[in-house]
C-alpha cells in the first residue's frame, strides 16, 4: 500500500483498489476508488470545478485540504471528512479490526457491485434523494432505492444538518439507507466508487451544487403565472372552448396543455388531423389570448410509427440483454427511445420542431420520462451509454437535453421542458420536474408538501405537482372540493402553479381511442370554489414580481425559490422538523392545510418578526402559534417590512 501526491490530488494503492482524493469545487472534496486497480474519468453530469488545495502525506495517512474542508485518507483505506476542524463524516468498516471500508463484487467485464458505508451520528438528520411519496421530510431512518419510477425520481444527493451535503456519483440504480446504525450507499453495477463531499450551510451547498452540476437558466415569463390542463382535451375546438372562456371570465392564463394521444401513433410526434386540423391556426389564436401551447409527448414507439424503422435500423432505440426490445405496454407493445444517443436526440428534435415547434407549440412535456418500463429489469437494458442498472439514472438528463438543445439551434431562449422525472445536472435544461400521476387524497398533499422540500435540496428548483392529484377526483364530492382549494392555496406556493388530473374516470362509449376524463377548470367544482380558485389566480398575478426576482435568484445562486424553514435559520434546530410549513422566497412563510376538515394549523415562526399576511397582525418569533384557516382561507406571514405584503392586503 503506497500513496503519493500530484497536482494537490491524492492517490492510494493498495491489493484490490486504487483511490483519489481532490478538491473539485469551493470547499467540495471528491473520493473515486476502483475495485480494478485503476481509475478511469467518469465524471457522468459534472462539471469541471477548479479549486485551491494543498495536500500533503504524515505518518501512517494523507491529507488534503480546500478551503473549510478536510480529508484524511489512511493507510488501511479509511477516510474522515472534517469541516473547520469538525468531523462531519467517516467511512465505516464492515469488518473487524478495520479491515474493508468498501465492498465490491464483480459482475462480469469491468462492472461491479459496491458499497459505502458511513457511522451514524445519532442527531443528524438528512434531506434530499429527489421526490418519492413516502410522508418523511428528515429521511434519517430511511431506506430508498436508487431508481427512476412513475411518482419517483431517484436524485442521489443529500444534505446533513451537519453543514455538509453528499453526492453520490453514480447514476447506476441501487440503494440508499440513511439509518441509525450507519449510513450505506450501494450500486447495483459501477467501475468505481465515486462521491463528492460538500462543506456548508444550505445556502453554500446549493451554490456549490449549482456550480458542480450546473445552474437552471431564467424560467421565461410565462411560465410563471397559471397553467391549465386535463387528462385530456380530444380535440382543437374543445382546447380553444376553454382557452376563449378563460378569457372571457377576464381570469389570467399562461400556459394550456394537450395531453397524451393527440398523435396519430405513438412515436409519429404529430397531431392526428382528423382532431387537430390546424395546429397552426389554433397557435395562433391562443397567442392572441396571451396563452402558450403546451404539448406532451412519451419516449414509447411502436412498429407502425412513421418512425419506428428507420430508428430501429440506427440503433436509436433502447435494446435489451435478451427478450423483446418491447419494454412497455399501453395498447400494445411499445419500445422506447434512446435519449442517451445524440443521434436518437437529434432526429426526435427534428420530428419535434417540424411537427409541433414549427406549427407555433411553445413548449413540451415529456412524460414517462424515467423510462418507464415493466418488469423493472434495469439491467436488462442497453442504452448508448452503457448497460441500464449502470446507467439507468441518466435517462431523463439526456432526455431533457434533446430539447434545450435543440430550442437553442433554433434561437430560441424561453425554453422550459417539463418532465416526469430528473438527474443531476438537468436543471440546466431548463427542466421542470413534476411530482408523477398521484392520488387525489389529503395524504397525498401532505407527501407532495415535503417529497417538494427535498427535491428542492436537490439542486432543482423548478418543480411542481398536479394540483388536485392526478387519479380518483370525484369533482362532485365535498371531499374533492374541499382538497381541490386546499391544493390550489399550496400550488399558489409553487415555483409553476398547474392544474392537472383525471377526473371521475373514462367516458368510453364514443368510438375515440382514448377520450377525455371529466371536467377540470376552474369553474368546475361549484361556484363556491369557483370563486376561492379565481381569486388564488390574481393573487398569483400579483406575486409575479416577487417570484421573478427569486426565480432569477434561483439561476444565478442556486438558492430554490421553495426552500425547508432550515434553509434560512440553520442553526434552528426546530427547522430541521418542520415538514409542513415552508419558505418561499426570502419573506413569505406559508404553511399550507393538508388534512381533511383542518381549519387550524400550528406553525412555527422563527426568530425576527413577522405580519400575518391576512390581516397585517404581528407575531414575534422563536414561538408557536395556533392560526385559523377557514376554507377559503389559508396561513401565510411575511417578514416585517418586506414590500411583499403589499400584494396579499391589496383589493
Amino acid at each position: 500500500m503506497s500513496f503519493s501526491i500530484k497536482d494537490n490530488k491524492i492517490f492510494f494503492v493498495r491489493a484490490g483498489e486504487a483511490a483519489c482524493l481532490s478538491a473539485c469545487g469551493k470547499d467540495c472534496i471528491r473520493f473515486q476508488a476502483a475495485p480494478s486497480g485503476k481509475l478511469i474519468e467518469q465524471n457522468w453530469t459534472l462539471l469541471p470545478q477548479e479549486a485551491p488545495s494543498k495536500a500533503w502525506t504524515e505518518e501512517g495517512r494523507a491529507v488534503l485540504e480546500t478551503g473549510t474542508m478536510r480529508a484524511e485518507l489512511y493507510e488501511n483505506g479509511k477516510t474522515i471528512y472534517y469541516r473547520n476542524g469538525k468531523k462531519i463524516l467517516e467511512e465505516l468498516s464492515e469488518l473487524t479490526f478495520d479491515a474493508q471500508f468498501r465492498n465490491y463484487r464483480n459482475k462480469g467485464s469491468d462492472l461491479w457491485t459496491a458499497r459505502v458505508s458511513f457511522r451514524a451520528n445519532e442527531d443528524e438528520h438528512f434531506y434530499g434523494l429527489g421526490h418519492e411519496a413516502t410522508d418523511c421530510f428528515d429521511l434519517k431512518g430511511c431506506t430508498m432505492d436508487l431508481r427512476h419510477l412513475n411518482s419517483k425520481c431517484a436524485i442521489p444527493f443529500v444534505y446533513s444538518s451537519l453543514g455538509y451535503g453528499f453526492l453520490w456519483n453514480q447514476p447506476s440504480t441501487g440503494r440508499c439507507e440513511l439509518a441509525h446504525n450507519r449510513t450505506r450507499w450501494a450500486s447495483d453495477a459501477t467501475r468505481q466508487v465515486d462521491y463528492v463531499v460538500i462543506g456548508g450551510g444550505p445556502r453554500e451547498v446549493a451554490g456549490a451544487l449549482a456550480d458542480l452540476t450546473g445552474h437552471a437558466p431564467k424560467m421565461p415569463d410565462w411560465g410563471l403565472g397559471f397553467w391549465q390542463c386535463r387528462l385530456r382535451y380530444e380535440n382543437q375546438e374543445q382546447l380553444l372552448s376553454v382557452a376563449r372562456r378563460y378569457k372571457e371570465l377576464g381570469i389570467p392564463l399562461d400556459v394550456i396543455v394537450i395531453d397524451y394521444f393527440h398523435w396519430t401513433e405513438q412515436g409519429d410526434y404529430r397531431f392526428d388531423p382528423k382532431y387537430w386540423p390546424d395546429p397552426k391556426a389554433m397557435t395562433e389564436e391562443l397567442h392572441k389570448m396571451g396563452i402558450k401551447l403546451m404539448v406532451s409527448m412519451w419516449p414509447t414507439i411502436n412498429e407502425h410509427s412513421e418512425n419506428y424503422r428507420h430508428m430501429l435500423e440506427n440503433n436509436m432505440l433502447i435494446r435489451t440483454v435478451s427478450g423483446s426490445n418491447r419494454v412497455f405496454e399501453f395498447y400494445g407493445p411499445q419500445a422506447e427511445i434512446d435519449a442517451t444517443n445524440p443521434e436518437t436526440r437529434a432526429y426526435v428534435w427534428q420530428r419535434l420542431k417540424e411537427n409541433y415547434i414549427d406549427n407555433g407549440v411553445d413548449l413540451l412535456w415529456f412524460d414517462e420520462a424515467e423510462p418507464e418500463i415493466h418488469p423493472e429489469h434495469f439491467d436488462n437494458l442497453i442504452l448508448s451509454v452503457g448497460n441500464g442498472s449502470e446507467t439507468a439514472l441518466l435517462f431523463p438528463y439526456y432526455y431533457a437535453q434533446l430539447v434545450y438543445d435543440g430550442m437553442k439551434e433554433s434561437g430560441r431562449e424561453d425554453i422550459l421542458t417539463l418532465s416526469r422525472c430528473s438527474y443531476l445536472g438537468a436543471q440546466k435544461f431548463a427542466n421542470l420536474i413534476w411530482s408523477g400521476d398521484i392520488p387525489s387524497t389529503f395524504e397525498s398533499l401532505r407527501m407532495q408538501v415535503k417529497s417538494g422540500l427535498n427535491m428542492a435540496m436537490c439542486g432543482m428548483p423548478w418543480w411542481t405537482t398536479d394540483i388536485g392529484g392526478f387519479y380518483g377526483g370525484n369533482i362532485e364530492s365535498d371531499y374533492f372540493r374541499e382538497l381541490i382549494v386546499r391544493w390550489f392555496q399550496y400550488g399558489l406556493f409553487c415555483p409553476v402553479m398547474r392544474l392537472h388530473g383525471s377526473r371521475n374516470g373514462h367516458d368510453r362509449t364514443r368510438d375515440i381511442l382514448e377520450p377525455t376524463g371529466g371536467d377540470n377548470e376552474i369553474w368546475s367544482f361549484g361556484d363556491h370554489d369557483f370563486g376561492i380558485l379565481r381569486d388564488l389566480i390574481f393573487l398569483r398575478e400579483r406575486l409575479r414580481p416577487y417570484l421573478r426576482r427569486h426565480m432569477d435568484i434561483a439561476s444565478e445562486t442556486g438558492v430554490p425559490v421553495m426552500r425547508p424553514m432550515f434553509f434560512d435559520y440553520p442553526d434552528d434546530p426546530v427547522c430541521y422538523t418542520l415538514g409542513e410549513q415552508y419558505l418561499f422566497g426570502d419573506d413569505i412563510l406559508f404553511a399550507p392545510i393538508v388534512r381533511q376538515g383542518q381549519t387550524s394549523h400550528r406553525v412555527y415562526l422563527p426568530q425576527g418578526e413577522w405580519v400575518f399576511a391576512r390581516d397585517g397582525k404581528e407575531y414575534k418569533g422563536g414561538a408557536w402559534y395556533e392560526i385559523p384557516a377557514a376554507l377559503h382561507e389559508f396561513i401565510a406571514f411575511v417578514k416585517k417590512g418586506a414590500d411583499v405584503l403589499s400584494v396579499f392586503t391589496a383589493k
